[in-house]
């Protein structure tokens, strides 16, 4: 079964994979919201790692960047929307969540 990540999942990888970030820049700018985990969730998920580098550089793994890039394709894309819009709310955050 493949890993379907939320579409602020997504938002969080792209923002990594983008430039080099520390793990204290990551914490700040992603843990704002105590409902919103998605930092913890990508650590205990496997998709972001913290470099030992003297600066605690985080980068996205190799899962990761799987997944970045499968859901970067329109396909997913088109498929979350289609999912968010046709479904009642309860059932469309449930969708994406599987995504």
């Amino acid at each position: 079964m493949s890993y379907a990540p939320s579409l602020i999942m997504i938002q969080f990888l792209g923002w990594v994979a983008d430039r080099p970030r520390t793990r204290e820049q990551a914490v700040e700018a992603w843990h704002s919201c105590p409902h919103i985990s998605v930092w913890e969730d990508a650590v205990v998920d496997g998709l972001v790692r913290t470099e030992n580098d003297g600066r605690r550089t985080i980068g996205l793994t190799e899962r990761g960047r799987a997944v970045l890039q499968r859901a970067e394709t329109p396909a997913s894309a088109i498929e979350a929307v289609y999912a968010f819009k046709s479904a009642p709310p309860r059932r469309a955050a449930a969708a994406l969540r599987r995504r």
